[in-house]
């Protein structure tokens, strides 16, 4: 006699489709929080944008970053920065009772070789003179490659260095250059997107010094974060 054909399990199939499906659901579900954590993490912040938008001020962002150029701060400043950068490093609350003006930029950024003459003017006339901080933030950049642009543009005010784009996001910035005009009390008041005015400049460092809100404004040309 023919042997007989091997008997099947209808519950075993069955048990192997849903099984199989489930596989499916749960790659794809991953791959859906994949998805929207890439875009969480990615999206800039816009809490401080809406803030300024309804005439409010709102706590900076924190950072401590590694100092790329000590600068040249006199007087005061010099006496509230002096403790502070002797680790290599600056932090925002060492800054408090300092009104700060933070500048987000890069050397491969063309509108922020265009912006930079205006920043250092600003900084031996307007914010020094005053015992405001003009605080630079170099991004997503070279190391050597920024020291050849604080050498090439003569900038002599104190400079801190990101080689990502972590603080950038935290504070909402889309490109650079960007600015953050922060009170002595660690307040954001202002925030300039692009290349900045020298109205603007003026504006937000007495917004600075007063503590009150200025507001978001649009400044001039810009590059996209990397």
């Amino acid at each position: 006699m023919p042997p007989e054909p091997p008997q099947t399990d209808p519950h075993g199939r069955r048990s192997l489709r849903l099984a199989g499906r489930a596989l499916v659901v749960i790659a794809a579900a991953a791959l859906i929080g994949l998805l929207v954590y890439g875009v969480l993490t990615q999206a800039p912040d816009t809490t401080i944008d809406d803030s300024l938008a309804a005439g409010q001020t709102i706590p900076a962002p924190t950072f401590d970053l590694e100092i790329l150029q000590p600068g040249d701060p006199t007087g005061r400043l010099a006496a509230a920065l002096t403790a502070p950068m002797r680790d290599g490093r600056l932090a925002l609350h060492e800054l408090r009772g300092t009104p700060v003006v933070l500048n987000f930029w890069a050397s491969w950024c063309v509108p922020c070789r265009d912006e930079a003459p205006l920043l250092q003017h600003a900084w031996r006339r307007l914010a020094r003179p005053r015992g405001v901080l003009l605080l630079g933030l170099d991004m997503q950049d070279v190391r050597e490659d920024a020291r050849a642009f604080i050498r090439e543009f003569a900038i002599s005010y104190p400079n801190i260095r990101d080689p990502t784009n972590t603080i950038a996001r935290r504070y909402g910035a889309t490109g650079i250059p960007e600015t953050f005009f922060i009170s002595a009390a660690g307040n954001v008041v202002g925030h300039v997107i692009g290349v900045v005015t020298r109205k603007q400049l003026v504006d937000g460092i007495q917004a600075a010094i007063d503590g009150r809100p200025f507001g978001a404004k649009i400044g001039g040309d810009q590059r996209p974060t990397r």
